[in-house]
């Protein structure tokens, strides 16, 4: 099945690993350009000389308010267009409601919520008919995750946030999408599993609870976001895509 990726733009904050790195490489793959970022100038220059022909990288903060606008004039200059963002970026300090800070939870919504605001609407203004914005949220948008309570606060408003866009923009042809990752084998979530103290423990406990009885990889991840912000996907939008296994029980 063609995509319609070729030769399409788009940026991926957050791209230097985890399910940005596999998003960017599904969307290399297909044929894109990816512009990816990273907050640290060698981890962006490592990730670009590994992703190969088709991609370029610029150092930046998603928390900073300039790094939106930096991203699409780079990416118009490298590639001659801009198609679409996708939006990530690591994920908060874990802890229970007891336990974060005033200074965790600020640091979060500066780079987890109005960071990804902020390049939506820089992106909205850009885009023209056929144009994406999507957004790497979490499965703690249909229900609370134990132990991460900052982003049990926050992706589901951001959820929020994006299902709004998706009405606003949907006459002026520009869709918006959310891709919820559960249990992906990822750093962030073998990290994850080794808080508990017993890390093999808690995957295996984690895994019977999962239809499909096995964590994802991040390249199945990275497909199903890239078929999202592809042309293919032309008539979806405001939808919360869960990749999961079947985690999540509700319809």
């Amino acid at each position: 099945m063609d995509l319609g990726l070729k030769d399409r733009a788009y940026v991926v904050t957050g791209a230097t690993r985890g399910l940005g790195r596999a998003s960017a490489e599904a969307l290399l793959a297909e044929g894109a350009k990816v512009l990816v970022t990273g907050r640290e100038e060698k981890s962006v220059e490592e990730a670009v000389a590994e992703l190969g022909p088709g991609a370029a990288g610029i150092a930046a903060d998603n928390a900073d308010p300039r790094t939106p606008a930096r991203l699409i004039t780079e990416a118009r200059s490298r590639f001659g267009r801009f198609d679409g963002v996708l939006v990530s970026v690591g994920g908060p300090a874990p802890g229970f409601g007891a336990d974060n800070t005033d200074e965790q939870w600020a640091s979060a919504f500066e780079s987890v919520f109005l960071g990804a605001v902020r390049m939506a609407r820089a992106a909205a203004e850009e885009l023209t008919e056929g144009g994406v914005i999507g957004f790497v949220l979490s499965g703690s948008v249909h229900e609370p995750i134990p132990g991460l309570t900052i982003s049990n606060g926050l992706r589901p408003g951001l959820a929020g946030f994006a299902k709004s866009l998706a009405a606003d923009l949907g006459p002026r042809g520009i869709r918006v999408v959310g891709v919820l990752p559960g249990r992906i084998d990822t750093d962030r979530v073998r990290q994850l599993d080794a808080l508990s103290g017993d890390a093999e423990a808690s995957r295996a406990a984690n895994e019977s609870r999962i239809p499909l009885r096995r964590y994802g990889t991040p390249a199945e991840y990275g497909r199903t976001a890239a078929f999202l912000l592809s042309p293919a996907a032309s008539y979806v939008t405001g939808v919360m895509m869960s990749v999961d296994g079947g985690a999540r029980h509700g319809f």
